[in-house]
C-alpha cells in the first residue's frame, strides 16, 4: 500500500473494525464519553470555585445537565453495547446487524458531543444534543423490546433490564419536557428516575445474572445463588424508595433503605467467591468489591434519612448520592467492562495492570467525593474529586479505546 492510500483507507479499517459488533462500537462510544463528560464537568467545578474560566450557566443549570449527561449519554452506551451482545445469546436469538447499532453509537457519541459543546455556550446545540440522544435511545429500547417479544422462554432478566430502560426512556421525555420550557420538577423528576429507575436496576439485574455465573466458572465448588424473588423484592423496594424520592418523602427512606440494605448485603454476602481451594482471580475480585459500594451507599441513605427525620437536616449532603454514583456504579463500570472487554476482544481473563490501578484510584476518588461533603471549602473538594476521575479513567480509557480500534486478539469475528 503506498503512502497515499493510506489516509483514505486507515478511517474506513477503523470504523468497519468498530462497526463489527454492538459491543466493540458502543464501549468505544462509552470510553470516549467517559472522558469528555467529566472534563467538563471538572473544569465547570474547578471554574466555580476559582473563577479562571469565565464559564457561563448553560441554559440548562449545570448541576442539573451533569446528572443528565452522566446517566442518560455516558453510563447507557455502555448499557446498550452489553445488552445487544448478549440478549440474543441469552434468547437464541439473531443477532443484531451494524445497521441496528451504528444508529445507536450515533446517537448517543453525537448526543453527548453536541449537548457538552451546548453547555458551553451554544443552546442549540444543547437542544440539538438532546434530541440526538433521544433518537438513539429510541432506536435502542425498540431493538431490546423487539428480542424481548420474540423470547419465548421468557428470561426474566431480559424483562428486569427491559423494565428499567422503559424507565429510563421516560426519564429521559421527562428532562426533554423541561428543557422544552417546562417546570423545573420535571427535571427533578428526570434525575431521581434516572438513578433510582434506570441504573440501579440495570446495574443489579446484570449483577444478579453475570457474577455467580462468572464465579461459578473460575471458583472450584462455588454455588451460585440467584433467585428471582430476590429479584421481585428488589424492584418493589427500590420503586418505593423512588416514589418516596419524588415526593420528598426523606424522614421516611429508612423505612425502605433499611430492608433494601439488608436484602443487597445477604446477596452479596451468598455470592461473594471464597476460594477455598484456589485463589479468587482479580478480574473477579474487583466485581465484588466494587458491588460491596451498594451496601455501603444504602447505609448512608438509612443514615441521612433517620437523622433527616429527627431534625430535618441533610446531615450528609449528597454523600449517600455519590457513595452510589462514583463508588458503586464508578466501580463496576471498570470492572465490567473490563470483563467484558477481555473477554469479547479474544485476550486472557485477566484484570491487568492498568485496570487494577484504575479501580483502585476510584476507591479513593469515591472516599474523597464522600468527604467532600463534610469537608470544609466543599465545592474545592469536589473538584478535586472531579480531576481524580479524570487521572483514574484516563489511562483505563486509552487502552480500552486502543482494544475497541483492533481486531480480536485470537482471529475470530466481532
Amino acid at each position: 500500500m503506498n503512502a497515499t492510500a493510506l489516509p483514505a483507507s486507515a478511517p474506513a479499517t477503523l470504523l468497519r473494525t468498530l462497526a463489527a459488533a454492538p459491543h466493540r462500537l458502543l464501549f468505544f462510544v462509552g470510553a470516549a464519553n467517559v472522558l469528555l463528560a467529566m472534563a467538563w464537568w471538572a473544569a465547570w467545578l474547578l471554574d466555580a470555585r476559582w473563577h479562571g474560566l469565565g464559564l457561563a450557566q448553560p441554559v440548562v443549570p449545570a448541576g442539573w445537565l451533569h446528572a443528565f449527561v452522566m446517566q442518560y449519554q455516558l453510563l447507557p452506551a455502555f448499557f446498550f453495547g452489553f445488552l445487544l451482545t448478549v440478549y440474543p445469546r441469552w434468547m437464541n436469538l439473531p443477532a443484531p446487524t451494524r445497521w441496528h447499532y451504528v444508529p445507536v453509537g450515533a446517537g448517543l457519541f453525537g448526543g453527548q458531543l453536541l449537548t457538552l459543546l451546548g453547555a458551553l455556550g451554544a443552546p442549540a446545540l444543547l437542544y440539538a444534543g438532546i434530541g440526538l440522544t433521544l433518537a438513539g435511545w429510541t432506536v435502542a429500547f425498540a431493538l431490546l423490546l423487539r428480542l424481548v417479544w420474540l423470547d419465548a422462554a421468557r428470561t426474566w432478566h431480559a424483562v428486569s433490564i427491559l423494565a428499567a430502560l422503559g424507565l429510563g426512556l421516560f426519564g429521559m421525555l421527562l428532562f426533554v419536557a423541561h428543557v422544552a420550557g417546562g417546570d423545573a420538577r420535571l427535571a427533578f423528576a428526570s434525575i431521581k428516575v434516572g438513578t433510582f429507575g434506570l441504573l440501579l436496576p440495570v446495574y443489579v439485574t446484570v449483577a444478579h445474572r453475570m457474577f455467580p455465573f462468572f464465579a461459578g466458572n473460575v471458583v472450584p465448588g462455588y454455588k451460585p445463588w440467584r433467585p428471582l424473588p430476590w429479584l421481585a423484592a428488589f424492584w418493589c423496594l427500590v420503586l418505593v424508595h423512588l416514589g418516596l424520592e419524588l415526593v420528598h418523602g426523606y424522614a421516611w427512606l429508612w423505612a425502605v433503605d433499611a430492608p433494601l440494605l439488608a436484602l443487597c448485603g445477604h446477596w452479596l454476602w451468598r455470592n461473594w467467591p471464597r476460594g477455598r481451594i484456589a485463589p479468587v482471580p482479580p478480574l473477579l475480585r474487583v466485581l465484588f468489591l466494587g458491588f460491596a459500594w451498594l451496601p455501603v451507599a444504602l447505609a448512608l441513605y438509612v443514615v441521612q434519612s433517620a437523622w433527616f427525620a429527627l431534625d430535618g437536616n441533610f446531615m450528609l449532603g449528597r454523600a449517600p448520592a455519590h457513595a452510589l454514583f462514583v463508588g458503586f456504579f464508578g466501580s463496576l463500570l471498570v470492572a465490567m467492562v473490563t470483563r467484558v472487554t477481555q473477554g469479547h476482544s479474544g485476550r486472557p481473563l485477566e484484570l491487568g495492570r492498568i485496570p487494577a490501578i484504575a479501580f483502585v484510584a476510584l476507591q479513593v476518588v469515591a472516599l474523597l467525593r464522600i468527604a467532600a461533603e463534610l469537608l470544609p471549602d466543599s465545592l474545592a473538594w469536589q473538584g478535586v474529586a472531579a480531576v481524580g476521575w479524570l487521572l483514574a479513567f484516563a489511562p483505563w480509557v486509552v487502552r480500552s479505546l486502543g482494544i475497541y480500534a483492533r481486531p480480536r486478539a485470537d482471529g475470530k469475528p466481532g
